[in-house]
């Protein structure tokens, strides 16, 4: 099957959550988001300043699925950036917890734009899914942030943890790292228990002792390692071979649709990345009020990812390097039996109009 006979959006919810139930997510139909509507679905700013041109033409309706990881989305969020932009759009911000479930959410057309990870993006842009989106942005390159911690007396290597238990969110970028990194070990899922858990969840199955340990990201990972050890990183699996991204991704209908809108929202993504490189603190402040932290709690976890600005994901990643990233992950879940083949190209499955204005090529 190629790219250009992949099913439409409504058609191809059911194979959707069947091709992720499959890889553990377990639901038939997109989730109830995680956190509700969290946003400001009427487009008042609420005497937000927006930091690039405003466009009071733009007067679309988005859903955008967000996750609780700290990078630019949140300070978008948190600031109003949107809704100050673009005033006469409607706005609604919706919660999920992980990649796969927000994958589900573009198959039941629930979402029209959304952070989700490589991995999970891969399994939606291959047969026999083939989800019609398009990865729009990289929200951030992920590091250490991203690592297996384990509790105390479990193990110090991944050997260790042979016939123990192991919890990740299924179809996430996590559960993409951990794999890879039991096949450099010489070890298949099958050598330990896996869980497939939900980050917000896995705090009381740790403390409980349910879990021996658990691949995951912040801000869950920096409670759990109060008590427990990291013994391996993204980081780590990166320089092995496979990276990482938590990326952005849209449905072709509504790119087509909105090219205003795309070219202002990744404007105002941009404008977040460089605030987070040139005064992370002032980042941190709005990331920590989305994430119900401390500032200071913020900072050390932005020490895990790797933030690019427009111009630097349009050298970097989109000018054919984003769709060869996703080709690569696809190749290794074939081997994993995650997906049951790789498509044709992946160049489809990537947008870098927007990019490319924003960075003034």
């Amino acid at each position: 099957m190629t790219r250009s006979t992949r099913m439409t959006l409504a058609g191809g919810a059911a194979a959707l959550a069947l091709a992720l139930a499959g890889c553990g997510a377990g639901q038939a139909e997109a989730p109830e988001p995680a956190g509700g509507d969290s946003g400001n679905a009427s487009g008042d700013a609420g005497g937000a300043e927006c930091p690039v041109e405003v466009d009071e033409e733009i007067d679309t309706s988005v859903r955008i699925a967000f996750q609780p990881i700290p990078n630019g989305d949140l300070v978008v969020k948190d600031l109003g950036w949107l809704e100050a932009c673009m005033p006469n759009a409607s706005i609604e911000w919706i919660q999920f917890a992980s990649g796969g479930e927000v994958i589900q959410a573009f198959g039941s057309n629930s979402v029209d734009l959304g952070l989700v990870g490589s991995s999970p993006a891969t399994k939606a842009a291959s047969p026999p899914v083939s989800v019609d989106m398009q990865v729009i942005w990289i929200h951030d390159v992920i590091g250490e942030a991203e690592s297996l911690v384990v509790q105390e007396g479990a193990g110090e290597t991944l050997a260790d943890l042979a016939g123990k238990r192991v919890a990740v969110p299924f179809a996430s970028t996590a559960h993409y790292s951990l794999l890879a990194a039991l096949e450099r070990e010489g070890m298949t899922a099958q050598d330990i228990e896996l869980i497939n858990m939900a980050p917000d969840a896995m705090l009381a199955a740790w403390g409980r002792g349910e879990i021996d340990a658990a691949w995951v990201w912040a801000p869950t990972l920096p409670r759990l390692q109060e008590t427990g050890t990291i013994i391996l990183s993204a980081a780590e699996t990166a320089e092995a071979g496979a990276p990482t991204f938590d990326l952005a991704a849209a449905t072709t209908e509504f790119i087509e649709a909105n090219p205003e809108f795309m070219q202002t929202w990744t404007a105002v993504q941009d404008a977040a990345v460089q605030l987070i490189q040139d005064d992370p603190e002032a980042a941190a402040e709005s990331i920590a009020v989305e994430l119900g932290i401390t500032p200071d709690e913020v900072l050390p976890q932005l020490e895990g990812y790797v933030y690019l600005t427009a111009a630097e994901q349009a050298e970097q990643y989109f000018d054919g390097q984003m769709a060869q990233a996703l080709a690569d992950t696809a190749d290794f879940l074939v081997t994993q039996n995650e997906i049951d083949e790789v498509a044709e190209s992946y160049e489809g499955a990537v947008f870098s109009d927007a990019i490319r204005q924003v960075a003034g090529q």
